[in-house]
């Protein structure tokens, strides 16, 4: 999944791919804004049909998070 999400922001929100890691914050280290924030929540949804809830929204603070929280919704 990890993978998965590192193409996702590297092709839809042109993060550039020497700063992606797993323990990359998006907005820290990425410099990922609310508006892409947004953007990404819903490009997740779409591409891998699940609902992300907002109160779940909180917890994803790096790359990983979001890798692993997508998991936890493919199973």
């Amino acid at each position: 999944m990890y993978e998965q999400v590192r193409e996702l922001l590297i092709e839809e929100l042109q993060i550039d791919e020497r700063l992606i890691t797993p323990d990359a914050e998006l907005v820290n280290d990425l410099d990922i804004n609310s508006i892409e924030l947004a953007d990404l929540v819903m490009i997740c949804e779409e591409r891998f049909d699940i609902e992300i809830a907002e109160d779940d929204l909180a917890r994803l603070i790096t790359v990983g998070d979001v890798a692993d929280y997508l998991e936890t919704l493919q199973k």
